[in-house]
């Protein structure tokens, strides 16, 4: 992690992003700008959150490790994703790993400046409120997810959650770990993913060769993929 002490590029992303919509005071010259790179992690759980965070460029994903041992992918986060709600309300310990896929830009208030100056500000409650309630709706709707789809859909949308960044060539797939960790996020035996490998293959989805898998029609995986692990990030201009 960078911390970038820059206050024009920190309010030029604040008035961008109408995150003066969010609080009832401006709280620009409270954030910092924090840079993550590919593969750093946001936060990890069982960790104090030492910020309460806005993701205002890039993509991560967050996992939870279940009591088993073995971690469980929940979403993605896109732009304007937040992290450090749940920590906020009830000063507990980070209930989730968020890893960066890109490079991320964030916007972070010192927790401990947040909830000296946000405990009683209406508006930032109203929307923590309201991002707490998709998050249990976002949560709900992975576990639905991992019991009612096919690993051929939810492989599909992770890769496709992992093309996004990319280019209209074709790309090989870059997993940022290896195949049993993606097996045990969806839920899946690495066997079973495997053969589903070769099912997207037959498909004509994706190709294999020495230097990995790679997508050959993205239509096909995009229909697939369906909506699948999307994060419904807040808008500041839906909340008033």
């Amino acid at each position: 992690m960078k911390k970038i002490d820059d206050k024009f590029i920190i309010k030029t992303f604040y008035n961008e992003l109408n995150m003066d919509e969010l609080f009832e005071k401006d709280m620009s010259n409270d954030m910092k700008l924090l840079r993550f790179e590919k593969n750093e992690y946001l936060c990890r759980e069982g960790e104090e959150l030492e910020y309460f965070i806005f993701l205002v460029e890039g993509k991560a994903k967050v996992f939870k490790t279940l009591p088993n041992g073995k971690s469980s992918l929940l979403s993605f986060y896109n732009s304007l994703g937040v992290i450090g709600d749940v920590e906020f309300i009830n000063k507990e310990v980070v209930s989730g790993t968020l890893k960066a896929l890109s490079t991320c830009y964030c916007l972070a208030i010192p927790m401990n400046i947040a909830r000296t100056k946000l405990t009683n500000d209406c508006k930032f409650l109203r929307f923590s409120c309201s991002r707490l309630a998709e998050k249990l709706a976002d949560i709900s709707m992975s576990s639905s997810i991992n019991l009612l789809y096919p690993l051929e859909n939810r492989l599909a949308s992770y890769i496709n959650e992992l093309l996004v960044e990319h280019d209209s060539k074709t790309e090989y797939v870059d997993f940022d770990e290896s195949l049993i960790d993606v097996a045990e996020h969806l839920g899946s035996s690495y066997r079973h993913l495997l053969r589903t490998f070769n099912s997207l293959i037959e498909k004509n989805v994706l190709d294999k060769d020495k230097l990995g898998y790679k997508v050959i029609d993205k239509n096909k995986l995009a229909d697939l993929a369906g909506d699948l692990y999307k994060y419904v990030y807040f808008k500041p201009t839906q909340i008033k």
